[in-house]
């Protein structure tokens, strides 16, 4: 059965980094595409971004365009999410997703099939 680890969330101060990493069990990143979603206390989950199973499109919020990087390494099988400029707004429950060949409405939660347990980030002011 096919797992997905997240890793490399933490606290940091607004304006800060981190890089959420993925990791997957079995040789699964290269046919996969995966997905970060977020969810906040009280808040449903939210798209952050995506990467097709090609690695050829990458799709973002409009709240995080320009801040955050999506990228996957088949060779390590591994997914990660690079978050800079970071504000207290990101401060959530991160969740890896992954879905077979998935090329369309890899925005939606519902498409993916594979989850992570989430890892948490918390952005202080």
């Amino acid at each position: 059965q096919v797992q997905l680890v997240e890793s490399g969330g933490g606290l940091v101060q607004a304006g800060g980094s981190l890089r959420l990493a993925c990791a997957a069990s079995g040789r699964i990143v290269f046919q996969y595409a995966m997905g970060w979603f977020r969810q906040a206390p009280g808040k449903e989950r939210e798209f952050v971004a995506a990467i097709s199973w090609t690695g050829g499109s990458t799709y973002y919020a409009d709240s995080v365009k320009g801040r955050f990087t999506i990228s996957k390494d088949n060779a390590k099988n591994t997914g990660y999410l690079q978050m800079n400029s970071l504000e207290p707004e990101d401060t959530a429950v991160y969740y890896c997703a992954a879905v077979h060949q998935g090329v369309l409405g890899l925005k939606l939660p519902r498409t993916y099939d594979v989850w992570g347990q989430g890892t948490q980030v918390t952005v202080s002011s």
